[in-house]
């Protein structure tokens, strides 16, 4: 099993707002995406890489199988890979 890595969410001025975790930054940024973020710059911890999404939700009806607990309509994430940029100082 891979370990879990931490990704910091930049805002547009480089200020870095929250953390989120994951194996992949796609799973990270699908986390942003479902708190509403759409412009999702991910900056791995410990590198100087910035993962860049644009993000999205959707309220959609919840699955068939779903459990009883679950609400009758959910958020739906999906993500969209830019690109990676190179951060000169961190």
């Amino acid at each position: 099993m891979a370990d879990k890595r931490n990704f910091a969410l930049r805002d547009a001025e480089g200020n870095e707002t929250s953390v989120f975790a994951g194996t992949a930054p796609r799973q990270a940024a699908l986390k942003a995406a479902t708190r509403g973020f759409t412009d999702i710059r991910l900056r791995e911890k410990g590198t100087k890489k910035v993962h860049v999404f644009q993000g999205e939700r959707k309220l959609i009806q919840r699955p068939k199988k779903a459990p009883a607990w679950m609400p009758k309509k959910i958020w739906k994430p999906s993500v969209k890979k830019i690109g990676i940029q190179k951060l000169e100082e961190i």
